[in-house]
């Protein structure tokens, strides 16, 4: 795996667990935290989103909103899992 492929998924990761913090107004994880967020969230929102028939686009602006959707549904999850 090349050096700028792996920057791009930390970037990714970063901005999709940081807008899915500010989407759910959660407390934040930190920059560490928010990129595990944010690249998990991406296979989330990529299979979710493949499950439901949906293509947003191609892209890394594409690639950011699927990664935010899926940082969403998980932070969303995590809240339920805490309060139980």
């Amino acid at each position: 795996m090349a050096v700028e492929t792996i920057l791009i998924w930390l970037v990714v990761g970063a901005v999709a667990g940081w807008l899915a913090g500010v989407i759910v107004k959660g407390g934040g994880f930190g920059l560490l935290g928010d990129i595990v967020v944010g690249i998990i969230g991406a296979f989330i929102g990529g299979w979710l989103l493949a499950k439901l028939g949906v293509h947003i686009g191609v892209g890394v602006v594409a690639t950011i909103a699927s990664a935010t959707i899926g940082a969403v549904v998980l932070l969303l999850i995590l809240r339920l899992v805490r309060r139980a």
